[in-house]
């Protein structure tokens, strides 16, 4: 039997944790080196996932494990990967010891004479971290469908835990109304995924029933499924399946997030540290945007076409919505937040474009999208960290104290606006050509949220790193050898997928390939213009 590889990388998390939250009170310090140490290790599993995949192979899944688990209902443990899979959990076990150097210091006790304030259980912020990764991975790892909806729900326990128990503390607050807020934030985070998990459920029940009723035996196997339905021997009535299409969209569009189902975002972001930030929006969020390429669309393909324009007009409507309202933001972490909606808009918007370059575009966006949001919203929560605010309105001159800071602090913001040269310029480029290919005036439109995403980088790097030094920054210290380390890899990272992308787009393209010959699309061919000259000669 060999290795084990998908299962070690998801189990090693999740002892890491087990083994974190064991460790004694007073030893935080061991209990954080000892979370990082389990995050490398975990890393080390993920490099090694990608070294062994070979994008030519030609099979749908690789190193694909397969074991009975509950026999009676049809359920399996099947994991296996695919391109797409393989580059998001080398996304997450990339991010996650970054996150965890950035909140070094998040969940120590605080300190002061109030009789409010306590010692926070710094050994279970750095468990909850580890968990969250365990079943983010294992979520990528699923080719069962209820395997897969055990972990996407799951994970939404210790999120709830990192946003209401471990909040940011600036704001300018009481500790009471800062406790409320993050309450709020966290509860409100969970009603929404779990009422998106519910819809999802009824759906998960309703397609075992349709492969009970037509196969004799039911199943969760995705690729059971999926060659069921090639080979004719399972066939979805109309309403049935676009039933089933919107139960599973509407989960995953919620935990993507995409407009309208979105409101959940800023506050959560706002209200977590910036590190667990990152993981939200980095990380967690990609298993939304994901399972609409491995479910929704190789499970529904016909569904998934007939929502089409629907999800199109969503998709615009979340990139302006998201760039307008981060204009407009006061809050540095909630402008981030608001930004990170609109460039949801563009991932959702690249997959159903049903292109090759819109869906390899919106895969790769996602990755891209990992990095610069994590490079920015870290680097946002240093700044945050020295000065004890989040408003705007309370920065002025950073760049004359802390230049290293500011630096990255540009360079995270012109990522966020897609420069070229940058790593998220090639994935929005492949996307909107996608786009206009199928779809122009969608393109058109989705261009807009470009010019307005340049507008709120631009205005936020001016409005807190430029003009005259306001006497609170005055004294600011710039970063620290800690956070170099966090930030430098990102930094180089951007720089190095924005002119060399070919590392990711050939593992990639293969999977995105795939996925368009299961819902039976082709690119379409380009439009060549007729002239006099060429009517001539077709006349002849």
């Amino acid at each position: 039997m060999s290795f084990p590889l998908l299962t070690a990388t998801a189990v090693v998390p999740a002892a890491g944790a087990v083994v974190t939250a064991a460790v004694p009170a007073a030893r935080r310090t061991a209990a954080k080196w000892l979370a990082l140490a389990f995050a490398l290790a975990t890393l080390a599993l993920a490099g090694v996932q990608l070294a062994r995949f070979d994008p030519d192979s030609g099979k749908p899944f690789q190193l694909t494990e397969s074991h009975a688990w509950i026999k009676d209902f049809g359920v399996r443990y099947d994991l296996g990967v695919d391109g797409i899979a393989v580059v998001l959990i080398a996304l997450a076990a990339l991010l996650i010891p970054f996150v965890m150097l950035a909140g070094w210091h998040d969940a120590d006790p605080l300190e002061g004479p109030s009789p409010n304030r306590r010692w926070r259980p710094t050994q279970g912020f750095f468990a909850l971290i580890l968990m969250v990764e365990a079943m983010v991975v294992i979520s990528f790892e699923a080719t069962d469908v209820f395997l897969f909806y055990i972990f996407f729900e799951a994970m939404l326990i210790p999120m709830y835990f990192l946003i209401g128990g471990f909040g940011d503390r600036a704001g300018g607050r009481t500790e009471e109304e800062t406790a409320a807020q993050r309450s709020y934030a966290a509860v409100k985070f969970l009603l929404y995924n779990l009422v998106g998990g519910l819809v999802m459920l009824a759906a998960v029940i309703g397609l075992y029933a349709v492969t009970a009723h037509q196969l004799g035996t039911g199943t969760f196997s995705l690729t059971e499924i999926v060659q069921a339905r090639a080979a004719g021997k399972l066939h979805f009535a109309t309403v049935t399946e676009r039933a089933l299409f919107l139960g599973f969209f509407f989960a995953f569009a919620v935990k993507a997030p995409l407009w309208p189902l979105h409101t959940w975002l800023p506050n959560a972001m706002g209200e977590a540290t910036a590190p667990v930030a990152v993981l939200i929006t980095a990380v967690v969020d990609k298993v939304g945007t994901f399972a609409m390429l491995r479910f929704c669309l190789q499970l529904f393909p016909e569904a998934s076409k007939w929502a089409t324009p629907v999800i199109i007009v969503l998709s615009v409507t979340g990139i302006l919505y998201g760039a307008l309202l981060a204009v407009g933001q006061r809050d540095i972490k909630r402008l981030i937040a608001y930004a990170s909606i609109s460039h949801f808009g563009f991932i959702i918007l690249g997959i159903f474009t049903m292109t090759t370059q819109g869906q390899g575009g919106a895969t790769l966006y996602m990755v891209n999208h990992g990095i610069s949001t994590a490079a920015l919203m870290l680097v946002a929560g240093f700044l945050i960290s020295r000065r004890g605010s989040r408003l705007i309105a309370d920065y002025g001159g950073v760049q004359k104290v802390a230049p290293l800071l500011a630096g990255t602090f540009l360079v995270g913001g012109l990522a966020t606006l897609s420069l070229p040269g940058l790593a998220p310029f090639v994935s929005e480029f492949l996307v909107l050509v996608g786009t206009f290919s199928r779809y122009p005036a969608a393109g058109i439109v989705a261009t807009l949220g470009i010019v307005l995403a340049a507008l709120y980088v631009l205005v936020l790097y001016q409005r807190t790193m430029t003009g005259p030094v306001r006497e609170p920054v005055r004294g600011m210290p710039d970063l620290k050898v800690r956070e170099l380390v966090v930030v430098g890899p990102l930094i180089a990272l951007l720089l190095f997928l924005g002119v060399y992308p070919k590392p990711l787009t050939q593992i990639i393209d293969p999977a995105v390939g795939r996925t368009m010959s299961q819902v039976h699309e082709v690119d379409p061919k380009p439009q060549v213009p007729t002239s006099p000259t060429n009517d001539v000669e077709a006349a002849k």
